[in-house]
């Protein structure tokens, strides 16, 4: 593939990932205030979420939004401080961009598809760990 036709690819791929990002933050964001203004708690706004196969759906897409915007945002900040763009850039925030995903990809499984409510260090430690 060219320079100029995966550039222009990455390019869709950032809006197109913003694009989604933003959606999911505005309901993410909405659905917390309105939870916690109706005087749930944390544990509680899980525990009606937890098994949700939308709520699943609607936190894959976040995930799956920020494990490809982040990384192609930090391959254009890493370009533009070392002075252009090199293959081991691309290789680097590809790496990136999967251990992203698998460290969000766990924290969710956690909070989201386990039936019993995760305490912020069992997050912490599944993120760190294999599983």
């Amino acid at each position: 593939m060219s320079g100029a036709r995966s550039q222009s690819l990455l390019w869709l791929a950032q809006r197109g990932s913003a694009v989604v990002l933003a959606l999911c933050v505005v309901v993410h964001l909405s659905t917390m205030i309105v939870a916690v203004r109706g005087g749930l708690t944390a544990a509680e706004i899980l525990g009606r979420t937890r098994g949700s196969l939308v709520w699943a759906a609607f936190y894959g897409v976040f995930v799956l939004g920020v494990a490809i915007h982040a990384p192609i945002g930090l391959r254009a900040i890493v370009a533009e401080i070392r002075g252009g763009h090199a293959r081991s850039i691309d290789v680097a925030m590809l790496a990136f961009a999967m251990v992203l995903a698998r460290i969000m990809g766990r924290i969710f499984r956690a909070a989201i598809l386990q039936s019993a409510p995760p305490k912020a260090k069992d997050i912490l430690r599944l993120a760190r760990s294999g599983g």
